[in-house]
């Protein structure tokens, strides 16, 4: 079968609610996409999710070869009778169990990635990103506007939080367009915004210890509402907070995240 199968060959798929599934259909914002990608034949490229093929085909027009992570068995199916496997290889599961890396690795290449990301598993599929960041080259997904908003705010904002700080360390980010919901079957109830990351050079990454920055990160913001000399009590002394230039009865969200890496920095060993 032809790389352009019509659907019309195809049984029908209901969207299904525990996948989180809203199929994107609008194809001016499909072609914007992947204008957006500005793709090489020869480009390693993932899709998340690629659901009923809206952007699976278009890449795959550029691209010698996709590989697509999917969980739910029966667009598997479909996507197996689409497209021959010399140029899709389909990766069964959930994306929030699956090594990127071993994609990146195995050919020695920075994975491009890509995908209209259920709403449901966005923040913990983004966290789980940053454990390949190693490997990647860029990524663009279609996520609810008010996640992206959270991921690109400056301090002192109310969306500023650990999803900002732990993304705004490892990418450089950047939102490239906003899709209402009469671009997706079935709509959604909420807004999207396309967002590209690129991952930052590995000298600007100058937390000596990224696991102890991450847990002063998410220690901070759990109870953000309180002191940090109160969130971060056992982890980090008040006179630490002050030999920083930072009064103990400030919030997490009024710290930047270079500050949360100094904070990180001077408390190592404790």
């Amino acid at each position: 079968m032809s790389l352009t199968a019509t659907a019309d060959r195809l049984r029908p798929h209901r969207a299904r609610k525990r996948f989180g599934q809203n199929f994107l259909v609008d194809q001016e914002v499909i072609a914007t996409i992947v204008g957006c990608l500005r793709l090489q034949r020869g480009d390693r490229m993932v899709e998340i999710g690629p659901g009923l093929g809206a952007l699976t085909g278009p890449l795959l027009q550029r691209l010698d070869h996709l590989h697509v992570v999917e969980i739910d068995r029966d667009i598997i199916t479909r996507l197996q009778r689409m497209y021959p496997p010399d140029r899709l290889t389909i990766h069964a599961g959930d994306a929030l169990d699956f090594d990127f890396g071993c994609l990146g690795a195995a050919a020695g290449a920075r994975l491009r990635i890509v995908g209209n990301l259920p709403y449901n598993i966005s923040t913990p599929l983004l966290f789980h990103l940053v454990h390949f960041a190693r490997v990647i080259g860029d990524m663009h997904f279609m996520l609810q506007r008010e996640v992206v908003e959270r991921m690109v705010a400056v301090p002192g904002c109310s969306a500023f939080g650990r999803l900002s700080v732990m993304l705004q360390y490892r990418f450089e980010m950047e939102a490239l367009l906003h899709v209402p919901p009469t671009a997706f079957d079935p709509a959604p109830r909420v807004e999207s915004t396309v967002v590209r990351l690129l991952p930052r050079p590995p000298e600007e990454l100058v937390a000596s210890d990224e696991t102890r920055f991450a847990a002063l990160v998410a220690a901070a913001f759990a109870q953000r509402r309180k002191m940090l000399r109160n969130s971060l009590d056992g982890l980090v002394e008040s006179s630490q907070l002050v030999a920083l230039g930072l009064a103990s009865s400030c919030r997490a969200e009024e710290l930047s995240v270079a500050d949360f890496v100094r904070l990180a920095n001077s408390t190592q060993g404790r």
